[in-house]
């Protein structure tokens, strides 16, 4: 399942419900002491309870409830669950989703008390009819006896079975959208929890405030969290643990007992074992990692920056492990402010790092800064903004491209006065593209400019930008400076606006690939290295009718062994992010015979001089 949303009431400085919506990667951006931290600690506290806890001040001091809501809505759904092996249901067959398909799950705290407790709710379209409301509560005995009463078929067997047969049978279910108490029910309910909490995302929190010791949480923290992985995934070798263990514990009951009769048969008639296995959390207590790193140095004895980029490589290795896993939870990896004792040029890095993360299959990354730096690198549709009404005193949290001059504004973001001329293409991979191209026609011919490190062009994206493109874009274009635009060959109607910009008195220029679009420039070996995939490279529609990113979708989503193939968009960036990547001045050449690539990179060039 992935996060959709999280909305907190009377937490903290959260005195109205407030909610904010999740992307893949998602940064939340605002002053200090605005609220930024409260937003992950809330998400801990609803995942986990432990490196932050729910305590008795986390409710608003000026609001006389003492009753806290942390509400997290969830999508992409697990197909089935399986509450009764012999009828497995949905939960939407069980009227456990919102109006939208959603899972929303309310955890309500009574912090009145010394140590807040808390109640479990699935906010759903449910029926509240009285006559079939509460079928979820019911035990097996009680749904055949209403089954016989409405005279429906007594050969219907398991509880979900019949729930859906009863269901049907009433004419108004009146559906309305309630609060279904359900981690303390019994029967169904309890065991539909059961299954919905198996599927629940992982939620790993660092914070920056904690040194980063390699026996610190913010250390260790990544490490359980692939320590909770592989327990997840050896769950069968634990149960044949288990089994051995309760076998040999009954056999020397036995043997025990046997020698107690030899001594007094008063003294117990009966010896017998009481095998409680051990719970998850103490069997990932029973492990833990300490790290070294060059010549043996411990890593707590290493600078904090390299500590904290060393965690990056935490992350990325487990995203990657993740993605040729069979598991189906989805991990959240939530970093707060994690461009703190970094260099700049280390911060482009984890920047860089977090967008490739967010790209892999069931991970989500959520940031928060007040770094310009870090969040002037970052997508647009990423930024959520923290700002406080002035006039009310409430927080809100805002997204879309009204905020981008507040985000400016807050942070002081600024145009690049180095900037000579602006590049204007469709998407951010054609940014990532042209820069991997650039570099590599520019070890061959040093007067072409690698866009990964000429600060004398900015990209402008059509489509979408970051922050600092959008920042650039906003200003430089009344500065007067040259633009060159590339468009993809793929619609008819780019040739009128490339027609308009060549028509432009300021020398700007415009053109269209002569191929499909940018990924038709790829090399089939840059794909291989980079995926251990074989496919044939276009240079424009394949006999099928089907683009380049659309091809290796297919063939990436097969080889992965993924239910369903992979968005025309997640393949663009991973060709962006990994097959650009890997491509090198004779793949270049060998896919480009007229030049055309080339040239595009000589037109600016001149633009800039």
């Amino acid at each position: 399942m992935k996060l959709k949303s999280l909305s907190i009431n009377n937490f903290r400085a959260y005195k109205k419900e407030t909610k904010i919506d999740f992307d893949e990667l998602t940064t939340i951006i605002g002053k200090n002491d605005i609220g930024k931290s409260t937003v992950l600690e809330a998400l801990e506290i609803f995942f986990n309870n432990q490196t932050v806890k729910i305590e008795q001040e986390d409710s608003n001091v000026y609001l006389t409830s003492g009753t806290v809501e942390i509400i997290c809505e969830f999508e992409d759904l697990p197909i089935e669950i399986s509450i009764d092996t012999s009828s497995p249901t949905t939960l939407k067959d069980e009227f456990l989703v919102s109006k939208d398909n959603t899972l929303i799950i309310k955890k309500v705290f009574d912090c009145s008390k010394k140590t807040p407790t808390v109640e479990i709710y699935v906010v759903a379209l449910h029926p509240t009819n009285s006559e079939v409301s509460n079928l979820l509560e019911l035990k097996e005995k009680e749904l055949q006896s209403i089954i016989k009463s409405k005279s429906l078929d007594s050969k219907l067997k398991g509880n979900p079975t019949m729930r859906k047969a009863i269901w049907e049978s009433v004419s108004d279910l009146e559906l309305k959208q309630v609060d279904i108490p359900i981690s303390k029910q019994k029967e169904d309910a309890k065991r539909i929890w059961e299954q919905i909490d198996l599927h629940i995302p992982i939620f790993a929190l660092f914070q920056s405030d904690r040194s980063s010791n390699d026996s610190d949480t913010e250390v260790q923290d990544p490490m359980k969290a692939a320590i909770e992985m592989a327990i997840s995934e050896v769950k069968e070798d634990i149960k044949k643990i288990q089994d051995k263990v309760r076998e040999k514990a009954e056999e020397i009951a036995n043997d025990t007992h046997k020698a107690l009769e030899t001594i007094d048969k008063n003294l117990a008639s009966k010896l017998e074992p009481k095998f409680t296995p051990p719970t998850p959390a103490k069997w990932k207590g029973l492990f833990s990692i300490k790290m070294d790193t060059d010549d043996g140095i411990p890593l707590n004895k290493r600078g904090s920056g390299v500590r904290r980029m060393i965690l990056v490589s935490f992350f990325k290795a487990e995203a990657e492990r993740r993605l040729k896993s069979t598991s189906k939870r989805n991990i959240i990896y939530a970093l707060e402010e994690p461009e703190t004792a970094q260099h700049p040029n280390n911060q482009k890095i984890l920047i860089e790092s977090f967008k490739s993360l967010a790209n892999e299959s069931d991970c989500q990354i959520i940031l928060t800064t007040h770094s310009p730096g870090l969040a002037s690198e970052l997508p647009v549709n990423s930024l959520r903004f923290i700002n406080k009404d002035e006039s009310t005193g409430d927080l809100k949290i805002e997204k879309g491209l009204h905020i981008f001059s507040k985000v400016a504004e807050t942070l002081g973001v600024t145009p690049d006065s180095r900037v000579k001329a602006l590049i204007c293409v469709e998407g951010p991979t054609d940014v990532i593209a042209l820069g991997y191209l650039s570099k590599y026609i520019n070890s061959k011919h040093p007067e072409i400019p690698d866009f990964q490190v000429d600060d004398r062009v900015a990209f402008v994206l059509m489509g979408g930008s970051t922050l600092k493109h959008w920042v650039n874009n906003n200003y430089l274009r009344g500065l007067g400076k040259p633009e060159f635009h590339l468009y993809d060959n793929d619609v008819a109607t780019y040739q009128n606006s490339i027609d308009e910009v060549n028509a432009r008195p300021d020398n700007s220029f415009g053109t269209l690939t002569q191929k499909l679009e940018i990924e038709s420039y790829l090399h089939s070996d840059a794909i291989k290295n980079a995926f251990d995939i074989d496919i044939i490279i276009p240079d424009n529609l394949n006999a099928d009718g089907k683009a380049v990113p659309k091809i290796f979708a297919e063939a990436y989503s097969l080889k992965a062994g993924l239910p369903n193939t992979i968005r025309d968009g997640k393949a663009k960036q991973y060709l962006a992010d990994r097959a650009f990547q890997e491509m090198t001045i004779e793949m270049i050449e060998e896919r480009d015979r007229t030049g055309e690539v080339k040239g595009w990179f000589e037109k600016i060039n001149e633009l800039i001089k």
